[in-house]
């Protein structure tokens, strides 16, 4: 089994079937100066890939939990694919864990009920400097290797 790191992935070449699919980005507007990263990398991978523009539907949810509406809906309307991109931050409370375990199980649901990738594009992490150096710091790019995941499956068909 291949050890896959965000860089040695990233530089394999995908082979799609066609480049018809119809793929949603759905992103979190809560922290959009990382989520805002996360979805141009994503886009950027997609369309590198060749999936034409036309065919890449970019949704601005409020927050992290609204991610699972965004992404049912746009199963339940026939995209091929969901990229679900968004960062949830520690704070004093158990709101992260309740958002968190939520949107991890809501994205997990869209993708059995509609039988199409979702990509859990969702930073989880314990400060803003850790979500940082996951939109293209040194911890890689969550949102291209989360247009990478869909890509991947859609490629196996």
């Amino acid at each position: 089994m291949a050890d896959y790191s965000s860089q040695t992935f990233l530089n394999e070449k995908i082979n799609l079937p066609h480049t018809n699919f119809k793929v949603g980005v759905v992103t979190a507007l809560w922290n959009t100066a990382i989520t805002g990263v996360l979805k141009s990398g994503a886009v950027n991978t997609l369309l590198d890939a060749g999936i034409p523009e036309k065919n890449i539907t970019i949704w601005d949810v409020p927050g992290s939990y609204e991610l699972i509406y965004g992404a049912n809906k746009l199963a339940t309307d026939g995209y091929d694919a969901v990229i679900c991109l968004g960062v949830v931050i520690q704070g004093e409370t158990r709101h992260f864990d309740f958002i968190c375990d939520a949107v991890a199980n809501g994205i997990a649901n869209v993708t059995i009920k509609h039988n199409i990738p979702v990509a859990f594009g969702l930073l989880t992490t314990d400060n803003q400097e850790q979500a940082v150096e996951r939109s293209g710091g040194k911890h890689g790019h969550k949102g291209e290797e989360a247009a990478w995941t869909v890509l991947k499956l859609l490629e196996r068909g």
